[in-house]
Parts: structure tokens; C-alpha cells; sequence
């Protein structure tokens, strides 16, 4: 009886490690997600950006051509 109680109180203990690490493997496939989402997000930022610069830019030499 012994033997059983101890053998279940091992594969108990074994189970929670394996639980954990499975956690824990969730949680960082869900940060590198996140992280390429953020990634993506700052590209499309950018691109946005220099968009808008570009056309003030164009505005600007614009005006400057037609005030000559």
C-alpha cells in the first residue's frame, strides 16, 4: 500500500511538472506572438509615416515653385 501511495505521489508531482513547462511554453509562444504583432504593427506605422512626409514634402516644393 505504500508503494501505491508513493507511486502516485510521484507521478502527482511529475504531472505538475509537466503542466508547468506546458504553461510556460504557452506563455512564450503567446509573447513571440505578440511580439510579431508589434513587429508588424511599427513596420505599418513607419510606412505610414513616411507616407504623410513624403506628400508634406511634395506640398512644400509645391508652394515653393509656385511662389517663383
Amino acid at each position: 500500500m505504500k508503494l501505491a501511495v508513493s507511486v502516485f505521489i510521484v507521478l502527482s508531482l511529475a504531472a505538475c511538472g509537466v503542466e508547468t513547462a506546458s504553461t510556460a511554453a504557452t506563455a512564450a509562444a503567446l509573447k513571440k506572438q505578440e511580439i510579431e504583432q508589434g513587429q508588424k504593427t511599427l513596420e505599418q506605422f513607419q510606412k505610414n509615416l513616411d507616407q504623410a512626409n513624403q506628400q508634406a514634402q511634395q506640398r512644400v516644393d509645391q508652394a515653393v515653385d509656385s511662389s517663383r
